[in-house]
């Protein structure tokens, strides 16, 4: 409704209906179609007059109000409303531009008027009834005692059927008389790309439209698709049904009938949907998800698929797949303290590749290489330091085979807490206060790495299974020392606690074969415990260069150094019990072989680490950041502040106890952004400080290049250290958005909890197949993504250098064009490519995917109609290697 437009006053007004409920009609865009023009003033005034209703007695009081000028003639008892006027008797509400009541005949009256600058009919009226949405008309009529009301041009909706135009006529509290009335799924009267059904005459009720003569009209042009008499559904809730298939043609498994199904609907809590494709060569595939939802609580959906589907030769066996989805969340304000919260992606590795219309040949769900699942429940105790998260996963090699499970892990953490401080502490801490301790408990029970084939073999999973418990209690004290540095010291034990070590012997060789090394799974509980110890010192050093001339007034630099002193016993000695050394059986001549070993490798939580370590650390953190004058236009007159270098770290450790190699390599790490943050830069890498000899053999007739590595600094050769991997990568996000401060931002509190069930509804849709809808808000958006990466092993140098692409743009207001689209720089040759081409024709939606080369080249047309209602009224036509529709 124009609200601009509908004072007489000057006014502002104000609409008390759901915007996103009312219809709105525009007297020049669709004056094609106004089926009953709007009645002027002079018409109201001959209307007004000619009005017989029965007296009767008033059961309530009549309110009224408007915002411009009421009048009343006490002589005929009629008054008369300007300017965003408002009527309400009982539970029925009335606002319009003008309103007339007539308490003898028990009549109200309603209309908009012609605004004088624009010429169009503003101020429709807008009634609602008890719990009926808002309808939106040209003019009515309402007879306060009997109720029944008589509009002109109206507009309402409901459950996503829309009825526009012609008349309507309340008959009763079940009953409404409607002619020439248009029933559409559009959500406006009459939209450019108009389609519906002309019900000439037909009586509405709660559920349906019991109609007379109906035909077909596109565009305001009637078509020779008519009917006598019919039934049109017009619920005020879900309803189950079958849901029709659709026909065609695979190169391979035949003809087929695709998707037929059944929707089943439980209330509004719970929808189950089910599918089922045939095909002539024998192969099918079947499908049901069930959808639920209680609002406030939590939502979620279950997806279970199965297929049979035979590529081979005739009389091969099939091949059965299945896949099973689940995700589910809850709200955060439905159980305060505790969190669930579940996504499962599993089945067998070649459900997609073999399944690609119950994707809908989505590219990104057919090259995806690995699945993964979690479900996770978390606990927190208010006013303590106690928490608990358990968690079953899932991680399935979708190329290996192999699948992953941890069955549960739990974590128990307990935050740092000073236990020698007091809450009602005076003053400055003492220095024993700051002493603080924690505790985290992490279990699990998990299978590694098992082929697909075993996964339900209970023989095979119990002896693979892993247990394990690992306890870890920091300890640990700061304090600042000589006003500028800070003291820090920490204690860290862990406890190993295993339910299977192993057990390794070498079995006796002939007197050509070496002895063989056999390894024992050993049964049974086994701890081990480790301690460590660390302190250190840091502080921060300041620079700053100061510019006198330009709009550069300064660079500031930052420099966080930090030495630690880090000590661990050797807990690989035999006198731990942790490690254990074994010697072969061979006899001279023939040389012995020893071994020393963890009892605790590949054990669940691992054990105690070998090897002393007591030595320096050093680290050294550096930002860099520019201080630029304000802008002409900055009314603050404030500096900006620019960073240059947000992060760039050096990182080393020497070890005084080790016999070889002291120090280890230097960690390069270095992070920044820059043009307003919009281009993100990483880079990590690794520097070798020893000598690498490198040597080359022929073998074979070939070449063979290996390295070793020689216990002497590189820079007493005149070298720099080795450069053995670097890793870069560069991303840039734009769009309308980033670049222009939104002003229309969309109203807070519209969450999962508070949403209506057309919302609800059209969110599942796109949960489902996210690669259907397109946002026409953003007019433009683009993602660029370059990676880097170098590896030198000494003997071996090897190069990757990829860029990706993706984003979207609006060509008009209604065609946007996306794209994904990759190229390996290094190999000349580029990565999966899709582009998608939409159409937005108000109610209906048209698509077309293209996927130019590559194993998945192909196709895709579809024409659907928006409406959830009507999701399965589509036309597709698709084109790929192995499909023939």
């Amino acid at each position: 409704m124009n609200n601009a437009a509908a004072s007489i006053s000057g006014k502002p007004r104000y609409n008390c209906f759901a915007a996103d409920t009312i219809i709105k009609l525009d007297t020049l865009k669709d004056r094609k179609v106004l089926r009953k023009p709007p009645l002027t003033a002079d018409q109201v005034r001959k209307v007004g007059n000619n009005d017989t209703t029965n007296r009767g007695g008033l059961k309530s009081i009549v309110k009224s109000s408007a915002d411009d000028s009421k009048y009343t003639d006490r002589v005929h008892k009629i008054s008369y409303l300007y300017g965003n006027a408002k009527v309400s008797y009982e539970d029925f509400e009335l606002n319009a531009d003008y309103i007339r009541v007539d308490e003898n005949r028990h009549l109200i009256f309603a209309s908009g008027r012609i605004d004088p600058k624009t010429h169009r009919y503003v101020g429709r009226p807008i009634s609602k009834q008890g719990t009926q949405k808002p309808a939106i008309s040209d003019s009515i009529y309402f007879d306060y005692n009997t109720k029944r009301a008589k509009a002109y041009n109206t507009s309402t909706e409901q459950g996503g059927n829309f009825i526009t135009g012609g008349q309507a006529k309340v008959l009763n509290d079940k009953e409404v008389a409607y002619r020439n009335i248009i029933f559409s799924t559009c959500n406006l009267p009459y939209p450019e790309t108009h389609f519906g059904i002309v019900i000439t005459r037909g009586i509405g009720e709660k559920k349906r439209i019991i109609s007379g003569p109906a035909y077909l009209e596109i565009e305001g042009i009637p078509l020779p698709l008519a009917i006598p008499f019919g039934f049109f559904p017009k619920p005020d809730q879900q309803t189950s049904g079958v849901l029709l298939p659709t026909f065609g043609e695979d190169a391979r498994l035949g003809f087929f009938l695709r998707n037929i199904g059944y929707y089943l609907t439980f209330g509004d809590h719970l929808d189950l949907t089910s599918y089922a494709t045939i095909y002539s060569r024998g192969a099918y595939e079947l499908s049901t998800t069930a959808r639920y939802l209680q609002r406030y609580q939590y939502q979620g959906s279950v997806a279970l698929s199965f297929g049979s589907h035979n590529y081979g030769l005739t009389g091969d066996p099939a091949r059965k797949d299945f896949n099973i989805q689940w995700s589910h969340s809850q709200d955060a304000n439905a159980h305060p303290g505790t969190t669930f919260s579940a996504s499962v992606n599993a089945g067998t590795s070649g459900f997609f590749q073999r399944n690609p219309a119950i994707t809908n040949y989505n590219p990104q769900q057919l090259t995806q290489s690995s699945f993964r699942s979690s479900i996770a429940y978390g606990r927190v105790w208010e006013g303590t330091p106690f928490s608990l998260q358990v968690a079953l996963s899932h991680t399935q090699n979708v190329a290996a085979r192999q699948v992953s499970l941890e069955l549960p892990s739990l974590n128990f953490n307990m935050t740092t807490i000073s236990p020698f401080d007091s809450k009602n502490r005076v003053g400055d801490q003492k220095w024993y206060q700051r002493i603080t301790v924690g505790y985290s408990l992490q279990g699990t029970n998990r299978l590694n790495s098992i082929p697909e084939g075993e996964l339900f073999d209970l023989d095979k999973v119990t002896k693979k299974l892993q247990s394990g418990i690992l306890h870890t209690i920091p300890l640990s004290f700061n304090q600042t020392v000589a006003k500028y540095f800070q003291f820090n010291t920490s204690a860290t034990y862990i406890d190993h606690w295993n339910f299977q070590t192993i057990n390794r012997r070498f079995a006796r060789g002939s007197s050509v074969g070496p002895d063989s090394l056999i390894t024992d799974t050993v049964v049974g509980f086994r701890r081990g415990g480790e301690y460590n110890l660390s302190a250190g010192i840091s502080t921060k050093v300041y620079g700053q260069i100061n510019f006198k001339k330009g709009n550069l007034k300064a660079i500031r630099i930052v420099s966080t150094p930090s030495i630690s002193f880090n000590y661990r016993p050797d807990f690989s000695t035999l006198d731990y019990g942790y490690y254990k050394t074994i010697v072969s059986q061979a006899t001279i001549p023939y040389p012995y072989t020893s071994r020393t070993y963890s009892i605790f490798e590949s054990s669940a939580v691992g054990g105690p680490a070998g090897g002393r370590s007591a030595g320096i650390g050093f680290n050294l953190d550096n930002t860099i950041e520019a201080k630029v004058k304000a802008k002409s236009t900055d009314t603050s007159g404030a500096d900006r502040k620019i960073p240059i270098l947000q992060g760039f770290t050096i990182s080393t450790f020497y070890n005084f106890a080790a016999d070889s190699f002291k120090l280890s390599p230097i960690q390069l790490n270095a992070h920044t952004a820059i043009f307003n943050q919009k281009l993100g830069i990483n880079a990590i890498g690794t520097l070798n400080p020893y000598t690498i000899n490198r040597r080359d053999s022929i073998s074979n007739g070939q070449v063979q290049r290996y390295a070793t590595i020689v216990d002497e600094y590189s820079f007493l050769r005149g070298r720099f250290p080795t450069l053995t991997n670097l890793s870069l990568s560069m991303d840039v996000s734009l769009n309308s958005t980033s670049l222009h401060r939104r002003t229309n931002l969309p109203p807070a509190g519209n969450t999962v909890s508070n949403m209506t069930q057309n919302q609800a509804e059209r969110l599942a849709l796109i949960n489902s197949d996210p690669t259907a809808f397109v946002d026409f808000n953003i007019p433009w958006n683009i993602v660029l993504n370059y990676n880097f990466t170098y590896a030198n092993t000494g003997a071996l140098e090897t190069v990757a250098s990829t860029l990706t692409a993706s984003g979207d743009f609006n060509l008009t207001p209604k065609w946007k064009i996306q794209y994904t689209t990759g190229y390996d720089l290094r190999a000349s040759k580029a990565s999966l490519t899709t582009f998608s081409i939409y159409r937005d024709l108000h109610c209906w939606d048209l698509s077309f995917r293209w996927v130019p080369f590559g194993i998945y080249k192909s196709f895709s047309v579809d024409l659907k109609v928006k409406a959830s209602i009507l999701q399965d009224l589509k036309l597709s036509k698709r084109k790929d290697y192995y499909n023939n529709q």
